[in-house]
């Protein structure tokens, strides 16, 4: 690398006009597209030649976006110019990489020249494929499982990408039948069939002096919509983003109006969380906003009076279809939860009143530090009347659970969680979390060949790990890494890693590590710059280690979103639960994407 660092000086040097040849025979051939900067700085002068170039491949490429024309340019000229400019550019910081750069002048009078090969333009352009049918597997996949946020946000972000790929009105994908399809068609078609399976309905209504608040029923196809993000008019104007989970949702409004036929609006553009990804955002800020009438819904049902609700339950609680196989868990009989049901009447009594004077008598002090967190968790309010189940497993209490919602003053969104209480034998709470989704607890449920003991621990440690998050608890994310855990992002090398004392057994990782310390570090300064953060987690894959007893390997989808910073990919730990108290994370890696050639990092690596 020196040594070729070294022959690059001194070839400015020593062979100036080999270098001007050079240059002169790139700028007369047909073989190549270049562009040139000039600026006090090399660093200017080459961001001047980067938009040179660029602005000549838009010229190259334009007349393969031809999508582009139809979204609404009025036919101006110099606006579609603009706009193919535009787009290109959402290329130029992350994949026009394979560019070439010729020094032609050093600093204070600084020129350089960018160039590439016309034969290698197309490549530029496959990084943008790739994702796009990434998100439109992704959109698939949530649609069978009813979380109609994550495949409606999915297929929305494809169909933006694809306004940015050449020729992206001929751009086509195998169905799951294996038939051909035309993407800018289809995923249309598959957006709007969502939207036509979707009912909101009213269940119930709490008045809390002039404001009430109004339960709704969100169904996907007759069932729970297991995510489903929307707001509503209110007379005067749209909503706050409300995200409903598990089938329920919430309406907030003066106790004089009536939210009966009030339209709803589908969330599906996601624009506030297309920061999740750079490129993504750049698309979405450079085209057209693609609109889709069926979004709108009307909210069916009549209005109930306060404390009146159906008796149709249909939101059944996380972990009531799991298969139980010994009797270490089981679900509590009515008699069995006196002292239990006491305590969560007097939370919810607390929470509802905002007077907390008897809470602390009724926790253990790390439930009562966890609950003081949950409360200070946005504008923290029970959103329905709770049908709680109580599971037992060696003598520790989980009540599941009471619905929430949390919104927050600086950003306009409001979330629904599924808060689950632990308590100890006698009644005390001794632990908060947010749940899972039920789907994702069914997952770890019904593997039963784990006991139940592991199946418990492992959807508490989920549980705790996302929560953990949102409530910001530091301390508890220190104590779960172990001080030499590996903890790594990148993508995959053919390169041995000392993990645990074990190498990697395949292709290890391209990664940039960071020491426990330097990951904390930076958790620190998120927790400090965040008004709020939410985990959304999908596709959990579980699997146990053949060594080292109770040690798992856990895949997650996660989305990640905040209120200054967003991202989506796939998180691998790799947990000790051998002492169920105190789990251990001794591997966690995160990829942003599936790597090409290898996918994703898996337990089978360590």
């Amino acid at each position: 690398m020196r040594k070729l660092l070294l022959f690059t000086i001194l070839s400015l040097f020593i062979f100036p006009f080999l270098r001007a040849q050079s240059v002169e025979e790139i700028q007369n051939s047909k073989d190549y597209i270049w562009g040139t900067g000039n600026a006090t700085t090399l660093k200017k002068a080459d961001n001047e030649a980067l938009a040179a170039l660029i602005s000549q491949i838009s010229t190259n490429v334009s007349s393969q976006f031809s999508q582009l024309t139809e979204g609404g340019t009025d036919g101006d000229q110099a606006t579609v110019d603009e706009t193919f400019k535009s787009v290109i550019n959402t290329y130029s910081r992350a994949t026009l990489n394979n560019t070439r750069r010729i020094v032609i002048q050093n600093e204070p009078d600084a020129a350089v020249m960018r160039y590439i090969k016309v034969s290698e333009i197309q490549r530029i352009f496959e990084g943008r494929k790739t994702k796009l049918l990434d998100f439109t597997q992704e959109a698939i996949k949530a649609e069978k499982k009813a979380q109609v946020a994550d495949a409606l946000r999915y297929y929305y972000w494809a169909l933006i990408l694809l306004q940015s790929y050449p020729d992206g009105n001929f751009l086509t994908m195998k169905d799951e039948e294996g038939n051909e399809q035309l993407l800018c068609n289809w995923i249309p078609k598959q957006m709007n069939s969502i939207f036509s399976h979707l009912e909101v309905s009213i269940d119930n209504v709490h008045v809390d002096g002039d404001l009430k608040t109004i339960d709704l029923k969100v169904l996907y196809k007759g069932i729970p919509a297991r995510n489903y993000d929307y707001t509503y008019f209110d007379g005067r104007d749209w909503s706050n983003i409300f995200s409903a989970k598990d089938g329920l949702g919430i309406i907030e409004m003066p106790t004089v109006a009536s939210a009966k036929g009030m339209q709803i609006k589908t969330e599906y553009m996601f624009e506030g969380e297309s920061n999740i990804d750079n490129e993504l955002a750049e698309v979405m800020q450079s085209v057209n906003p693609i609109p889709m009438r069926g979004c709108y819904l009307k909210l069916t049902g009549e209005e109930p009076k306060p404390g009146e609700t159906e008796n149709e339950e249909i939101l059944m609680a996380a972990g009531d279809s799991a298969k139980q196989t010994e009797s270490a868990m089981h679900f509590l009989s009515c008699d069995e939860t006196t002292c239990y049901e006491a305590t969560m009447t007097e939370v919810q009594n607390a929470i509802r009143t905002k007077n907390y004077a008897n809470i602390q008598s009724l926790c253990t002090p790390d439930g009562f530090s966890m609950f003081n967190q949950l409360i200070k968790y946005g504008n923290a309010k029970i959103v329905k009347e709770p049908e709680f189940k109580y599971l037992e497993c060696n003598g520790e209490i989980t009540c599941r659970s009471l619905p929430m919602s949390f919104s927050f003053s600086g950003n306009r969104r409001t979330f629904v969680e599924d808060v689950v209480f632990t308590m100890t034998k006698e009644g005390k709470i001794d632990a908060i979390s947010f749940g899972l989704n039920k789907p994702a607890v069914d997952d770890i449920m019904n593997q039963t060949t784990w006991g139940d003991d592991v199946r418990k621990v492992l959807i508490n440690f989920l549980e705790s790990y996302k929560t953990a998050y949102a409530l910001k608890r530091y301390d508890y994310i220190n104590s779960i890494f172990s001080d030499d855990a590996l903890i790594i992002t990148g993508s995959v090398l053919k390169h041995k890693v000392a993990v645990e004392g074990q190498p990697m057994s395949k292709e290890a990782v391209k990664y940039t590590r960071q020491t426990k310390a330097e990951f904390m570090k930076r958790l620190k300064h998120i927790f400090a710059g965040s008004e709020y953060i939410n985990l959304r987690f999908a596709d959990n894959q579980i699997r146990k280690s053949g060594v080292g007893g109770e040690i798992y390997g856990i895949q997650i989808k996660q989305d990640y979103f905040s209120s200054s910073y967003g991202d989506t990919g796939y998180l691998f730990l790799m947990v000790d639960l051998n002492n169920p108290k105190e789990p251990i994370i001794h591997v966690r890696t995160w990829q942003s994407e599936k790597d090409p050639d290898f996918g994703l990092i898996d337990l089978s690596h360590f």
